[in-house]
């Protein structure tokens, strides 16, 4: 009987022990497992500011632009006087208004206007948009005509990167864009202020160019927020009904089991599957116009309410049952339980969920690309119909360029467009927490 006890006690007394080694082994592996999860997130970051990085540290200067003050002189000769101009503008339309810009730095320079060596250099100091420019200021004011303006204009895309530093200019000559020769005219016009960098406002303005002083995301953007606007306008009632249909109303059975499976099948398939959906439906069936913005909104609702779906039953599912039950027990119908008490607890998950949709499909390029919204569009879409381009395949063409100042455009597009989706994310962000309730 001792030893029996003696036995008990000595193995009482051991597993304490063994308990100990095992808490200890447990600790270690946590301890383990929370550097891991620490690593992993700390590669993460350093990931995501090194792009960061990359796209900030090359596009920010795309917010400046090089312009020069120029004395322009609005001749008569070459623009007609104002009463002719008032008959028919033919003339000012077809006049030759970079001849006249030039004319106008060269005597800024006190360049001999014969010299046509030195003329050549002049005028590649100045953008080719000069044309436009000019030409939408007389039109605007047939006044000038026979003045002269000082003119702020824009720099050629050669002399805006020399001057950020984007080019090295200590090489020899036949190996930069910017001759000696237009380096000493770069130095008289900063001696006489007439050269500065300024805010780049045509960025946000203007449409496709193959100029880079003069390419813009104006166009774009119109053309984005229409898409934007078409999914919004289409998916969000589509996407909530079919939600609540599933989850309040549809019998359960092989059916509804199959459509929730397809519906989360569709969540993940590759978009580019939805812009050929887009080719062969709405524009080789319904025959709608390639590059239009309303062909580009429907093909992106069709990819986004998959995502709108699910969010909206995963808000609806998280309403509490006794909301239901309380509604049915004081006589409501199942339709008033839904629409006057359901609904309205979920709304801040359902807006949550359509904004994280329209903030996927602004990022989208795949589809776009298909249904042909790759063309070139220098004008304003005045309607959905009309040829549009969107941020992202904006970014795409801008890419492919060959110049060298259209790599700052482009990390200066792609923060526009990062821009875009911060807000929208934010947005969806402060409507959880401004109308969630904690149950």
């Amino acid at each position: 009987m001792s030893d029996t006890t003696a036995n008990g006690l000595a193995e009482t007394s051991a597993r304490p022990e063994r308990r100990d080694i095992g808490i200890k082994k447990r600790y270690a592996a946590e301890r383990r497992f929370k550097a891991y999860g620490i690593i992993a997130i700390a590669i993460g970051l350093a990931f995501l500011v090194a792009l960061l990085w990359s796209v900030f540290s090359k596009g920010y200067t795309a917010f400046w632009q090089t312009e020069i003050q120029v004395p322009i002189t609005f001749s008569e000769e070459v623009l007609g006087t104002p009463e002719q101009a008032n008959q028919s503008q033919t003339k000012l339309m077809m006049a030759n208004y970079p001849q006249i810009a030039r004319e106008g730095l060269a005597q800024l320079l006190d360049v001999d206007t014969s010299d046509r060596d030195a003329m050549r250099a002049v005028g590649a100091l100045i953008s080719d948009g000069v044309r436009i420019e000019l030409r939408d200021m007389v039109l605007n004011d047939l006044s000038i005509i026979g003045t002269t303006q000082d003119v702020w204009l824009y720099a050629s895309s050669e002399l805006d990167s020399a001057l950020k530093g984007q080019y090295d200019l200590a090489v020899p000559e036949n190996r930069r864009p910017i001759s000696d020769l237009q380096l000493q005219y770069i130095e008289t016009l900063q001696e006489q202020g007439a050269i500065e960098q300024r805010f780049n406002t045509g960025l946000f303005t203007f449409g496709a160019s193959s100029r880079a002083e003069t390419a813009g995301v104006g166009v774009a953007i119109i053309g984005s927020l229409y898409m934007m606007l078409i999914v919004l306008a289409l998916a969000l009632p589509i996407g909530v009904a079919a939600s609540i249909y599933l989850e309040e109303f549809a019998p359960k059975n092989k059916f509804t089991d199959l459509i929730e499976v397809n519906i989360n099948n569709l969540a993940a398939v590759p978009s580019i599957v939805f812009g050929l959906l887009g080719l062969a439906v709405f524009i080789n069936w319904f025959g709608l116009p390639r590059s239009a913005a309303l062909v580009g909104g429907l093909v992106l609702t069709l990819m986004t309410l998959p995502t709108i779906i699910i969010a909206t039953r995963a808000a609806l599912r998280a309403v509490p049952p006794s909301i239901r039950w309380a509604a049915l027990g004081v006589g409501a119908s199942k339709t008033q339980t839904v629409f006057h008490h359901v609904l309205p607890l979920a709304a801040p998950g359902i807006l949550t969920g359509t904004i994280i949709g329209l903030a996927q499909a602004l990022g989208e390029t795949a589809p776009l690309l298909l249904i042909g919204m790759v063309a070139f569009v220098a004008d304003y879409p005045s309607t959905p119909m009309d040829p549009a381009t969107a941020l992202p395949v904006q970014i795409y063409m801008w890419a492919n360029e060959a110049e060298r100042a259209f790599v700052e455009r482009t990390s200066g597009a792609i923060i526009i467009l990062l821009a875009f989706l911060a807000i929208m994310n934010l947005t969806a962000i402060f409507l959880r927490r401004r109308f969630e309730r904690r149950w």
